[in-house]
């Protein structure tokens, strides 16, 4: 059984720890020697996965901007080239950077190691996993734990040598490849986003590098792209496409410049949000209607696999605009492309699976959740409706957006938060099913959704356990102005009856109303 230190760095199918100092009550637990051990467990996994032996095994190592970054990155190339493996050093890198470097015609290393902790605070950091299979799957990084918890690494005195790769170039030029034949621009192939002004914000993640070895060679006007350069510290937002902060970041400076269209990355490039010339934002709901209207017209009738909290309207806007398949899953990057691999295997055709979160994968790129290659998917679009006068706002037109929509995050008090909350949510079917006016949802995956007409709220709820803390989100939305409000206001009468669910955000929703 895995010690509790150990466990406690598993975060589902990532590595997340504190690297460093500077949040009172956080202790560091992933040194550079816990680095070490780590990687020298997926080095003996990823022998036994290849069948090769450990001299011939091939890993490359990257990392985003964070603090930390050097001193983990040292303890990984240690153990791994200690253990006698090749390892080539990419240095700052994205996350999809690293998967597709086991893939990529000319590299295909056997394995790819990404230190990163996406938009958590400067003092995390982490680690993820690929393979030409795609990332490691929660079982996985258990195995890795427990492999790197109880063994001792015999490293050898001699080590294998280092290679310094600039992957992120050769990334690039992929994405500039792909957006210039997908463009196919007979005026002008080489730069088919002339006469664009694009602005991106990489909140000083790994981000940067999209501007200008992307954007710049494709022709685009850059001017007024801003946090391009890697900064641990954070200093300007938090680099998360989901953050009010950033958002409007984003916001001002596409308006400020007058741009056609703004783009925003976390921290490892791995999701993406962005901005049209109006200064709205395409996030969450949008983001997830828009990369749908591509796809469906590449790939009529295909299944688009979200996450739980999508709203009512982007099903009726996905399978009654668009003619797709909405099929709603459960949160959890993972669990949404899982799912749509899942769809595949037994012949229903998904090409699309995407959470609101921003993390977005295509089968057409492996199901992997690529905020660059998402983008460029847009970028492709935006250029052929230049081409028709038009912009990219129109796909979104007939798009119908709740009038109010909030998230509140419930606390669990008791110890075993995982029974007690599934306890609750099983408690919480059976007074649904006996309240008039709550319409259960059958084709629901996680946790509970309930919908209410126009008499009750005219909207939904989804109360669900969190994925690996000791709480309970719960999303509302409505069609109407103070429809959050009925909603919440029946809803609390049964939460109030479990004393363990600190329920005092409501509350205060609910006063602040009056």
């Amino acid at each position: 059984m895995i010690e509790e230190q150990w466990r406690k760095l598993q975060n589902g199918s990532d590595i997340r720890g504190v690297a460093l100092e500077g949040v009172e009550g956080e202790r560091i637990n992933l040194t550079p020697h816990i680095a070490e051990k780590i990687a020298c467990a997926f080095c003996i996994w990823l022998s036994k996965k290849t069948g090769k032996l450990l001299q011939n095994i091939r890993i490359s190592v990257g990392h985003d901007s964070r603090l930390s970054a050097h001193a983990l990155t040292e303890g990984v190339i240690n153990g791994m080239t200690g253990l006698g493996c090749d390892v080539y050093d990419f240095g700052l890198a994205s996350t999809p950077a690293m998967f597709m470097s086991t893939v990529l015609h000319g590299y295909q290393y056997d394995g790819a190691v990404m230190l990163t902790a996406s938009h958590l605070p400067f003092n995390r950091n982490g680690l993820k996993f690929f393979t030409r299979d795609g990332g490691l799957e929660k079982s996985d990084i258990t195995s890795l734990l427990e492999t790197a918890e109880c063994s001792q690494f015999l490293l050898g005195e001699t080590k294998r040598s280092v290679h310094k790769v600039d992957f992120i170039s050769v990334y690039a030029a992929h994405l500039v490849d792909k957006i210039r034949k997908d463009c196919n621009d007979i005026e002008d192939y080489m730069k088919p986003l002339k006469g664009l002004h694009i602005i991106v914000d990489a909140g000083n993640g790994a981000g940067g590098f999209f501007a200008e070895k992307v954007l710049l060679p494709l022709g685009a006007d850059t001017s007024g792209s801003q946090f391009l350069d890697p900064d641990g510290t954070f200093p300007n937002h938090i680099p998360n496409p989901e953050d009010k902060e950033a958002i409007e970041s984003i916001q001002k400076a596409v308006l400020d410049n007058k741009a056609d269209f703004g783009i925003v990355f976390d921290t490892d490039v791995d999701r993406a949000g962005a901005v049209d010339k109006n200064g709205k934002e395409i996030n969450r709901n949008r983001i997830i209607a828009l990369m749908a209207s591509i796809v469906l017209e590449e790939h009529p009738g295909t299944v688009v696999v979200t996450d739980s909290i999508t709203s009512d309207e982007l099903k009726v806007f996905i399978e009654e605009k668009l003619g797709g398949i909405h099929h709603r899953f459960k949160r959890g990057y993972k669990n949404v492309i899982n799912e749509a691999v899942r769809l595949n295997n037994e012949g229903r055709e998904s090409h699309l699976a995407i959470e609101t979160s921003g993390h977005g994968a295509l089968k057409e790129n492996y199901f992997l959740d690529d905020g660059a290659y998402l983008i460029s998917k847009v970028l492709i679009k935006i250029a052929r409706l230049k081409k028709e006068g038009k912009t990219i706002d129109v796909l979104l037109d007939d798009l119908k957006e709740p009038v109010e929509a909030t998230e509140f995050r419930l606390n669990i008090l008791e110890k075993d938060f995982t029974v007690y909350g599934n306890y609750i949510i099983d408690q919480l079917k059976g007074y649904a099913e006996k309240s008039e006016g709550w319409i259960v949802a059958t084709d629901n995956y996680e946790g509970i959704r309930v919908s209410f007409n126009k008499n009750n709220g005219n909207g939904w709820f989804l109360l669900r356990l969190s994925l690996h803390d000791p709480l309970m989100p719960l999303n509302i939305e409505s069609r109407e102005p103070g429809g959050i409000k009925t909603i919440l206001s029946e809803l609390i009468k049964f939460l109030s009856m479990y004393p363990e669910i600190d329920v005092k955000t409501i509350w205060n929703y609910l006063e602040g109303c009056c």
